[in-house]
């Protein structure tokens, strides 16, 4: 199967989209006008502090609020000395952007600074090398365990990245030393900046999209922008060298690439609230305020079918696979709340919690299947990053 990152301009919007053979499984869109602030960082200020919510308020700059937890957040980087680590109000401080405003809730920012590479984050604050949980062959883990061992440090620790699996010691320790000298820069000169200063700002959402997915997965990088593919090469060619060749700049009069591959189409169809299954089943999919519902329906599934109950079994079957890709398409995260068709035998209940929690083991995203409650609803938790489709399209 030919993958491929597709990235087309559209008026105000960057379209940058993940294809596994014909179908679009992931989809980015920035709006030119209203660039994203995910992983930036700035110099804050603290305006309050919520002692019943172990939470402080932190301005950004412009009346910008952001949410810090203080559980989370331990080792700040103050922009003047203190003798202790506790936030008081009026103290300026390094904080990054992990979460942007969704709705009517402010963007969530940490004190626990890190810069991702395409093989390791590191993580200030945190003494420590984790290793993807992605990456499950043991000796694999092991080996990136001990290649790591001799970078750690007391202020700061790495995570490895999935796509560092069977990359070489040199390539990885090279990302390393990049990232420890743009930290030491940060830690260095960051702190003499102005208040509400932008210290570092993360790159645009499609490059991140060739940095964050996973390299081996994806065969072409093509864009038919001229500005984005140079932006696109000279980021590689500083970068990712590796996967310079991967990138293309596409060229054809006769047919226009978000034609050739469907985008809009396909963003329509991300959009709809009821999704066809080819057996005739139908999910219907709600984001809500609070959590996201899909209700699996067996439409013209079990017409003229006898045996209901493997009916049953074989449309959720369906539903699973055709769910975990909608979740990734629509970039839904938080509570995920799935109600199946309601089966009894719980043999066919133990195949289909199995499918699904090695479906959402592929997500790039940390996606956890929690339980089957017993009212057969099955509950979903999914990382939030960025926003929905439903809101990024806007």
């Amino acid at each position: 199967m030919n993958n491929k990152l597709i990235i087309t301009k559209q008026d105000n919007r960057i379209i940058s989209a993940i294809y596994e053979g014909n179908d679009m499984v992931q989809v980015n869109i920035d709006h030119t006008d209203n660039i994203s602030v995910l992983g930036n960082i700035y110099i804050g200020k603290v305006k309050n502090i919520v002692k019943n919510i172990n939470a402080a308020f932190i301005e950004i700059g412009d009346g910008k609020m952001c949410y810090l937890s203080l559980e989370e957040n331990l080792h700040p980087i103050y922009t003047k000395p203190k003798l202790t680590d506790k936030l008081v109000v009026g103290d300026e401080l390094i904080v990054q952007i992990s979460k942007e405003d969704i709705k009517t809730k402010a963007p969530v920012v940490t004190t626990n600074i890190n810069f991702t590479g395409k093989y390791v984050v590191l993580i200030h604050g945190r003494s420590m090398v984790g290793i993807s949980s992605k990456i499950e062959d043991d000796e694999e883990r092991k080996r990136l365990k001990n290649l790591m061992k001799a970078f750690k440090e007391d202020s700061y620790g790495f995570i490895v990245r999935t796509n560092a699996v069977h990359m070489g010691e040199e390539r990885i320790h090279e990302e390393i030393m990049f990232l420890k000298k743009k930290y030491e820069e940060l830690k260095q000169f960051g702190v003499h900046k102005s208040l509400f200063s932008l210290l570092y700002q993360n790159p645009p959402g499609y490059i991140c999209d060739i940095r964050d997915g996973y390299a081996e997965r994806i065969d072409e990088i093509v864009s038919d922008d001229a500005e984005i593919y140079n932006n696109m090469k000279e980021y590689l060619e500083n970068y990712q060298k590796e996967d310079l060749g991967k990138l293309h700049l596409y060229k054809d009069d006769m047919i226009l690439l978000k034609n050739l591959y469907s985008i809009n189409t396909k963003l329509e169809k991300g959009l709809n609230e009821k999704v066809w299954l080819k057996s005739g089943a139908t999910l219907i999919i709600q984001p809500t305020e609070a959590l996201t519902v899909i209700d699996v329906n067996t439409g013209k599934a079990i017409s003229g079918k006898k045996n209901v109950e493997e009916t049953f079994f074989r449309v959720n079957m369906e539903a699973a696979q055709e769910i975990a890709k909608q979740i990734r398409l629509r970039n839904l995260s938080g509570i995920i709340i799935i109600d199946f068709i309601d089966m009894s035998k719980q043999e066919y209940k133990v195949k289909l919690m199995k499918v699904l929690e090695e479906l959402f083991r592929k997500d790039p995203i940390k996606t956890t299947l929690v339980d089957m409650t017993a009212l057969n609803l099955v509950e979903v938790t999914r990382k939030k990053v960025r926003k929905p489709l439903h809101e990024q399209i806007l």
